[in-house]
C-alpha cells in the first residue's frame, strides 16, 4: 500500500477500488485503505475511508460487516461533527437507511433493536431538517417483513405523502419498492405501471433497472405477457450476473426458469454462483436463493430427474433430490430464525409458498443455449389407445382398423394397443387377418428395420386368404430394404415378383385396386430412391423409368378413388413424385405446381399432416423462383398442417425458413419469433450445437435490427458457444461477432466490444475481399477509444487506414485519420501530430476529388472534404490551450475559423443535400467569431442559419435538428448583440 502518500492518492485509490467488481477482494482492499487513511492523521481521510468501506460492504455478500464502520462514523459525528464536510455529512445520514435495512436482514438482531434504530433515524433526520419520507419507507420495510399489513399500508401511504428531499431514495429504487408491494398484494397491473419508467430507462441507478427487471418476471407471466417476461429475463440477468450483491434478484431469475420449463438454464445459473449456496453475510437473500433452489430441484424430481447430478454447495456431489431436501431444511431453519425474531410466522409462510409454486408455463423458449433435461415421466398415450379391458378387444380392433383405413397418425399405436390387449387376454385367439395387420403396423413403426416384419405380415395375409395384401406387404418390405441402405437394384429385383403377381391377380379379379396400388407405389418409391441416390447428372433412363412407374400408378387409381382416402393419398403422392422428377429435369415451375397440387389433394382428403413435406418443398422452390408470397404461404401452411405430428427438427427447419422469408420483407419482430421457435425446437431435437446455433445466430440478428441490444447480446453469446467455422461457415462466426460487438457497444461495454470486433477482424483478415476486415478493424478502434485504451485505438485505426488505402477507399482512410488526430490531441504535446493527421486527411480528400469521374462519387467526396474541414476546425479550437499567451490562442482560433469557414463553403456547393451540415458549420464559425471579438460577423452567420430554415417545409417544423439549429442561432444572435453593446 506504499502508493498511498497523501489524501489525494488515498482518494484516487478509493475511486479505483470502487470501480472493481463487487466481492470480498474489493472489500479487503477497502479495509487496507482504511488502515492507510489512519496513518495520514487527517480526520476527514478516515471518515471518507470508513464511508468507502461501508459502501463496498453494502454492495457485496458481506453486508453484515457494515455495522462496525457505521458505529464508528456515528461516534465520530457525535464527538466532532466539524470534521465532516458537506458531502460526508450527507452520506452519514444517507446510510442510516442502509443500517435499517441491514438490521432487518440479520435475524440475530432483535426486532426491538430494529424499532429503536428506526426511532433514532427519525430523530436524527428531524434534527437535520430532513423529510420523513425515507423514515416512513424504512418503517414500511419493517412492517412488510414481519407481515403486519395494516401498519405496512399506513407507512406506505405516509411514505408517498411525504416530500421528496435529498435523503429520499432515487426515483428508480423508490418505484421498485412501491411496485414490489403492489405485486405482493396481488396487484400486478399496478406494479408494472409503477415500474414502467424504470423498465423504459427513464430512471436508473447502480442497481436499477436490475431489480425491477427481476421483480417484473412473475407478474408478467401471471398476466400472460410472456414476450416481455422473456425479454426482461435476458436483459435483467445480463445486468445481475456480474454483481455479487444481487443474490435476491439472481434468485428471481432462477425462479423464472423453474416456472417456465427452462430447468436446464436454471441449473446453469446455479452453477455460475456456487458461493450463493453458503455465503452467510446476508441471511435474507440466502433464504430467497435457497427457496428457489428447492423449487427448481423439486421440479426436476417431478419430471423424473431426482437422481440427476446438479450443482450445489462445495464439498460433495449432489443429486436433485438430495439438494432439494438439503436446501429445504436450510431455508426453513433460516425462515424460522426470522420468525422467532419477528414474533410471526410470515417469513416461513412466504418461503413455503415460494417453494410450492406450480409452473406457470410448460415451456417458454428463451433463444439461448440450454438443452432441457430428458424426462422419465412418460406422456399419456393418445386418447384412442387409453387402457382398455381385454373384453373390449373387438372395440379396439374396430377403432384400430378405422384409424388405419383413414391413414390417421395414431393408427400404429392403436394396433400396438390391440396386440397388448390380445396378449393379455386369456383364451382369445386373433384370426390371421388381424395378426397380419398387427404385424404390418409393427413393421411400419420399425421403419428401415421393418423388412422381416413385413415378410411375416405377408405370410399372415396369405394364411388369411388375402393374396393381394400379401403381395403388397412384400412390396413394402422391398422398399424398406432400400431405405435401410440396401442396394436399390436388389430392392427392384425383390419387388419384381410382387409386381408381376399382383397385376396378374388383378387381371383375374383376385384382388382390388387398393392392393395393386400398394405394390405399384412401393415400386415407384424404389425407383424414386434410385433417382435420389444418383450422383451428379442423371441418366435419362433413370428418370424415365421412375416417371413411367408413377404414371402407371396414377393411370390405375385416377377416377377410382371414391371415398377411399388411401387411394386419394396414392394419387397425391404420385403427383408429388412427378413434381420431384420435374425438378430433377430442370423444370422448377412445373415441380412447384405439382407439389402444390399434391399438398392440396392431401388437405382436401383431410390428411393435412401428409401435405407438410410437399408444402416445405414448394416453399423452397417458390423461394428459388423469387415468389416470396407463395413461399411464405406454403411455410405457414406446413406449420399449421403439421400440428402436433411434426418432429422437432422439422418444426425447427420450417420456423427458421419462415423467419428468413418474413425477415426478408422487413418484419424483424415476427422473424425473431420464428427464429426463437427454431432455436427451441432444434434444442428439443438434440440439434442445439448445429442447427440450434444457426437459429440463435439468426435470432440475434433480428433482435439487433430491433435495437434490443441486451437480449441480442445474450442470444449471440449463446450462439458463439456452438458456432464453428467448419460447420456453419466462418462468415456466420464473423457476423455473429460483429453483431455482438455492436450490442456491447450500445450497452457501453466498450472493452468487450473491441475484443469481439478484433476477433472477427482476425478471421476476416484471411478473406480475399478485405472490406469486412477493414470495417471491423475500424469499429474495433472506435471501441478501444471509447474504452479509454487510446494507444491501442490509435494502432487499430492505423491498421484500418492501411487497409482502406490498399482498397482505394478514401472515405474509410480519411475517417481513420480524423479519428487518429483526435486521439493524438489527447496526448501531452500531441497537437502537432493531430494537425498533421488532419492535414493529411484534407489532402487525401482533395487528391481523390481531383481524379474522381463519376458524379455520385464526386459528391460523396465533397461531403467528406467538408466534414474534414469542419473537424479540423473543431480540433484546432479544442487545441487552443488556456495556458498559452493571448496572441497564440488568437492565432489558433483564426486557423480554426478558417477551416470551419472552408467547411461552410464546401457544404454550400452541395445545396440542400448538406443543409444541416452547412448550418452546423455556420454556427460553429459564428461562435468562433464571438471568441475572436467579432459580434457583427457572428450575428451575420446566425442570420444566415435562420434564413436557411425560413423556407422549411411544414414537416421540417417537427424535425429535431431544425428546431435545435434555430434555437442555437437565436442564442448566438443574442450573444453577438450583447457583445456589441459592451
Amino acid at each position: 500500500m506504499s502508493d498511498i502518500r497523501d489524501f489525494e492518492s488515498l482518494r484516487r485509490a478509493m475511486a479505483e477500488n470502487g470501480e472493481q467488481p463487487e466481492g470480498p477482494a474489493r472489500n479487503a482492499r477497502a479495509e487496507l485503505l482504511l488502515a492507510e487513511a489512519e496513518k495520514l492523521n487527517i480526520p476527514l481521510a478516515v471518515i471518507e475511508a470508513l464511508g468507502h468501506q461501508l459502501k463496498v460492504y453494502n454492495y457485496s455478500s458481506e453486508k453484515d460487516k457494515m455495522f462496525v464502520p457505521f458505529a464508528r462514523l456515528l461516534r465520530m459525528w457525535d464527538e466532532r461533527p466539524g470534521d465532516f464536510d458537506e458531502y460526508e455529512t450527507h452520506s452519514l445520514h444517507w446510510v442510516f437507511k442502509w443500517m435499517s435495512a441491514g438490521m432487518l436482514d440479520q435475524p440475530h438482531v432483535p426486532l426491538a433493536s430494529v424499532e429503536k434504530w428506526l426511532g433514532e433515524m427519525e430523530h436524527r433526520y428531524r434534527l437535520a431538517g430532513h423529510s420523513e419520507r425515507a423514515v416512513r419507507s424504512a418503517e414500511f420495510s419493517v412492517a412488510a417483513h414481519v407481515g403486519d399489513v395494516p401498519r405496512a399500508e399506513r407507512a406506505f401511504a405516509a411514505w408517498l405523502a411525504a416530500d421528496r428531499d435529498s435523503m429520499a431514495d432515487c426515483h428508480a429504487c423508490e418505484l421498485h419498492g412501491q411496485g414490489w408491494w403492489q405485486a405482493e398484494r396481488g396487484r400486478d397491473v399496478e406494479a408494472l405501471r409503477l415500474w414502467a419508467p424504470v423498465l423504459e430507462g427513464d430512471y436508473t441507478c447502480a442497481h436499477e433497472p436490475h431489480t425491477v427487471l427481476a421483480s417484473s418476471l412473475l407478474p408478467l407471466l401471471r398476466l400472460g405477457r410472456v414476450e416481455e417476461a422473456r425479454a426482461n429475463h435476458l436483459r435483467g440477468f445480463r445486468l445481475v450476473r456480474p454483481m455479487e450483491s444481487m443474490r435476491g434478484a439472481y434468485a428471481d431469475h432462477v425462479e423464472f426458469c423453474a416456472l417456465t420449463g427452462n430447468e436446464a438454464r436454471g441449473l446453469e445459473l446455479l452453477a455460475e454462483r456456487p458461493a450463493y449456496f453458503t455465503d452467510d453475510g446476508h441471511p435474507r437473500s440466502k433464504l430467497e436463493f435457497l427457496g428457489v433452489v428447492v423449487l427448481l430441484m423439486e421440479r426436476l424430481a417431478e419430471l423424473g430427474l431426482g437422481g440427476q447430478r446438479v450443482p450445489g454447495p462445495a464439498g460433495r456431489e449432489w443429486t436433485a433430490a438430495d439438494l432439494a431436501a438439503h436446501a429445504r431444511g436450510e431455508a426453513l431453519a433460516l425462515a424460522a430464525r426470522f420468525d422467532e425474531r419477528n414474533g410471526t410466522a410470515h417469513v416461513s409462510e412466504r418461503a413455503r409458498a415460494r417453494m410450492g409454486q406450480r409452473p406457470l408455463l410448460e415451456r417458454l423458449p428463451l433463444g439461448v443455449r440450454a438443452v432441457r433435461p430428458p424426462t422419465t415421466v412418460s406422456a399419456p398415450p393418445p386418447a384412442v389407445v387409453q387402457e382398455v379391458a381385454a373384453s373390449d378387444l373387438p372395440a379396439l380392433l374396430a377403432e384400430a382398423r378405422r384409424l388405419s383405413d383413414t391413414l390417421q397418425p395414431d393408427a400404429v399405436e392403436a394396433w400396438a394397443a390391440v396386440a397388448r390387449a390380445a396378449e393379455g387376454a386369456e383364451g382369445v385367439v386373433l384370426d390371421a387377418r388381424d395378426r397380419a395387420e398387427i404385424a404390418e403396423h409393427e413393421a411400419i413403426a420399425l421403419g428401415p428395420r421393418g423388412a422381416e416384419t413385413f415378410e411375416r405380415a405377408a405370410e399372415l395375409y396369405a394364411e388369411g386368404d388375402d393374396p393381394g395384401e400379401a403381395l403388397a406387404a412384400r412390396a413394402r418390405g422391398a422398399f424398406v430394404r432400400a431405405l435401410a441402405g440396401g442396394d436399390v437394384e436388389e430392392a427392384l429385383a425383390a419387388v419384381a415378383g410382387p409386381y408381376d403377381g399382383v397385376l396378374a391377380l388383378y387381371a383375374e379379379g383376385g384382388t382390388e385396386v387398393r392392393q395393386v396400388a400398394g405394390v405399384l407405389m412401393a415400386r415407384a418409391r424404389i425407383l424414386m430412391r434410385r433417382v435420389h441416390e444418383a450422383d451428379g447428372s442423371l441418366e435419362e433412363t433413370v428418370l424415365a423409368e421412375a416417371e413411367a412407374a408413377v404414371r402407371e400408378l396414377l393411370a390405375l387409381v385416377d377416377g377410382r378413388t371414391g371415398d377411399d382416402v388411401r387411394l386419394t393419398a396414392r394419387v397425391a403422392e404420385g403427383h408429388a413424385m412427378l413434381g420431384e422428377l420435374a425438378v430433377h429435369s430442370g423444370d422448377v415451375e412445373a415441380g412447384a405446381e405439382l407439389f402444390a397440387r399434391a399438398a392440396a389433394e392431401f388437405t382436401g382428403a383431410e390428411l393435412p399432416w401428409f401435405a407438410v413435406e410437399y408444402e416445405a418443398r414448394l416453399a423452397g422452390l417458390a423461394h428459388h423462383l423469387g415468389d416470396m408470397v407463395e413461399a411464405e404461404r406454403a411455410l405457414r401452411a406446413a406449420l399449421e398442417h403439421g400440428g402436433p405430428y411434426l418432429e422437432p427438427v422439422g418444426r425447427a427447419q420450417l420456423h427458421l425458413q419462415l423467419a428468413e422469408v418474413v425477415g426478408g420483407r422487413g418484419e424483424a419482430d415476427e422473424a425473431a419469433e420464428h427464429a426463437l421457435e427454431a432455436a427451441h425446437w432444434a434444442d428439443e431435437a438434440g440439434e442445439g450445437p448445429t442447427f440450434g446455433a444457426w437459429a440463435r445466430h439468426q435470432l440475434g440478428g433480428y433482435l439487433v435490427r430491433q435495437g434490443r441490444w441486451a437480449e441480442a447480446a445474450e442470444v449471440l453469446e449463446s450462439a458463439l458457444a456452438d458456432l464453428r467455422a467448419e460447420t456453419h461457415g466462418d462468415g456466420a462466426v464473423v457476423q455473429t461477432q460483429w453483431w455482438l460487438g455492436d450490442c456491447l457497444s450500445e450497452l457501453g461495454e466498450h472493452r468487450d466490444a473491441a475484443e469481439r470486433r478484433l476477433q472477427a477482424a482476425e478471421i476476416a483478415r484471411h478473406w480475399p475481399e478485405q472490406h469486412d476486415h477493414a470495417t471491423l478493424a475500424h469499429l474495433a478502434a472506435e471501441s478501444l477509444g471509447q474504452a479509454g485504451l487510446h494507444e491501442d485505438a490509435d494502432q487499430a485505426y492505423a491498421r484500418a487506414g492501411e487497409l482502406w488505402r490498399g482498397m482505394g477507399n478514401v472515405h474509410g482512410l480519411v475517417r481513420s485519420q480524423r479519428a487518429r488526430a483526435w486521439l493524438a490531441l489527447r496526448k501531452e504535446g500531441g497537437t502537432e501530430g493531430a494537425r498533421a493527421l488532419m492535414t493529411s486527411a484534407v489532402e487525401e480528400c482533395a487528391d481523390a476529388l481531383a481524379v474522381a469521374e463519376e458524379e455520385e462519387e464526386r459528391l460523396r467526396l465533397v461531403a467528406e472534404l467538408g466534414h474534414t474541414h469542419r473537424q479540423f476546425g473543431d480540433l484546432l479550437a479544442r487545441s487552443a490551450s488556456e495556458d498559452a499567451d493571448d496572441d497564440s490562442i488568437r492565432d489558433t482560433l483564426e486557423e480554426a475559423l478558417a477551416q470551419v469557414a472552408e467547411a461552410v463553403a464546401v457544404f454550400v456547393a452541395l445545396d440542400d443535400d448538406a443543409l444541416h451540415a452547412r448550418t452546423g458549420a455556420e454556427l460553429a464559425a459564428g461562435w468562433l467569431e464571438t471568441d475572436l471579438g467579432r459580434p457583427a460577423q457572428a450575428a451575420a452567420r446566425a442570420r444566415a442559419v435562420l434564413r436557411a430554415y425560413a423556407e422549411a417545409a411544414d414537416e421540417d417544423e417537427e424535425d429535431e435538428t431544425v428546431r435545435g439549429r434555430r434555437v442555437e442561432a437565436e442564442q448566438l444572435l443574442q450573444v453577438a448583440e450583447e457583445q456589441k453593446d459592451r
